[in-house]
């Protein structure tokens, strides 16, 4: 009977064992399809460059990454963050692109006990008033791009400037971005269709309106039909274009040449950062993929590098959440932006710049300007009462 006990246990200890070797599952839900589709191929892609670096681990730990495509679309992205809880076990999720899926899934996947890592989308209300322990931005607030565009063309002398964007949760967030810093008149404000490709009579009525400057957010596909209509009608030279960087990522740019040159956007990063951890990101990304990184590139990187962290200083281990939480908010890694911490609604404290649109015999990408921002904290960060 002993002899079977025995043998009973040391099954059991090498079951133990081949789970605890088991590699951690982190689910990925981002957009891979719809004419954004490319923002998510970036944040995978940059998330996948740091996990390849690591010959298939992250700080040490052996990890899976499970990639689904939402198509944009918030109902698509509950079902498979319910399948990869239920059906995969994944205690770490990251990825989704659009604040409106974000809206979604997020609050649901992280009061069941997820952790779940922000790549690109941040509405403010995750940033405020339902902030929580397992949710942690590693991009940005919605509106922070857009401050310090706001911030920027206010000191620049602008005084009248026509806002456009989708009517969707980021879209609201980025023209209240840009509101709160900007001092002077607004010649209107309009919100399109999400998805939208057609602005002849966005076009038309800001033309009418006689704005002294143009600030709009319209990502992806959105952002290049827009440029491109906008230069048709001749306007690119009478009426300057200001905007955040997701309508200017290199991508987009390839896409739409001159009709962007001299616009001039906000971003926290920007491939020529000089700083080690970014130069070394840059040329390894190029080298992976035969491309420059955009803004969704460097923060899928980030995200993983932050997990990487806190997954070398737990071992791995998600048994205590706590514990794998504070290793996060310590935020113990070299991130391609430079400074780098979590504020109390564990969003970035980062600093922000100016870039412009400029054209180099590769073709047209985005030069530094200036910084605008030091150490910025988001607006909503009052009003989470998380400790």
């Amino acid at each position: 009977m002993k002899r079977y006990l025995s043998a009973f246990v040391a099954i059991l200890l090498l079951s133990g064992q081949a789970l605890a070797g088991e590699p951690v599952k982190i689910g990925m839900i981002t957009t891979l399809s719809t004419k954004a589709g490319y923002l998510g191929e970036d944040i995978r892609d940059g998330f996948q460059l740091a996990i390849n670096q690591e010959g298939g681990t992250l700080g040490g730990v052996a990890v899976e990454l499970l990639v689904e495509d939402d198509s944009a679309k918030p109902e698509k992205g509950k079902q498979i963050a319910e399948r990869f809880a239920v059906k995969d076990g994944v205690k770490i999720m990251t990825g989704i692109v659009f604040s409106n899926v974000a809206m979604a899934v997020v609050p649901k996947v992280v009061r069941d006990g997820t952790i779940y890592l922000s790549a690109n989308a941040g509405p403010s209300k995750l940033a405020g008033s339902l902030c929580h322990p397992n949710y942690f931005s590693v991009a940005y607030q919605n509106d922070n791009l857009d401050e310090v565009v706001g911030r920027y063309v206010s000191d620049a002398g602008y005084k009248n400037v026509y806002l456009l964007a989708p009517n969707y949760p980021a879209g609201k967030d980025h023209l209240a971005g840009f509101k709160r810093f900007y001092q002077g008149e607004l010649a209107g404000e309009v919100y399109t269709r999400l998805d939208q490709s057609d602005y002849a009579a966005e076009i038309a009525s800001l033309r009418a309106a006689g704005p002294d400057a143009v600030f709009f957010f319209l990502p992806g596909g959105m952002g290049i039909n827009f440029l491109k209509q906008y230069a048709q009608a001749g306007l690119q030279d009478s009426i300057p274009l200001f905007g955040p960087a997701f309508s200017f990522d290199e991508r987009i740019l390839a896409a739409v040449g001159e009709a962007a040159l001299g616009v001039k956007n906000g971003s926290q990063w920007s491939h020529d950062l000089d700083n080690p951890a970014n130069r070394q990101f840059v040329e390894a990304y190029r080298q992976a993929y035969g491309r420059t990184p955009t803004l969704y590139a460097s923060q899928g990187y980030d995200t993983a590098r932050l997990l990487a962290s806190a997954l070398k200083t737990t071992g791995g281990e998600l048994g205590d959440l706590e514990a794998f939480r504070k290793e996060l908010q310590r935020a113990d890694f070299e991130s391609v932006r430079g400074n780098f911490r979590f504020g109390n609604n564990q969003h970035p404290v980062q600093d922000f710049y100016i870039r412009e649109v400029i054209k180099t015999a590769d073709g047209y990408t985005n030069k530094t300007l200036q910084k605008v921002f030091t150490d910025h904290v988001d607006a909503y960060a009052g009003e989470c009462t998380m400790k």
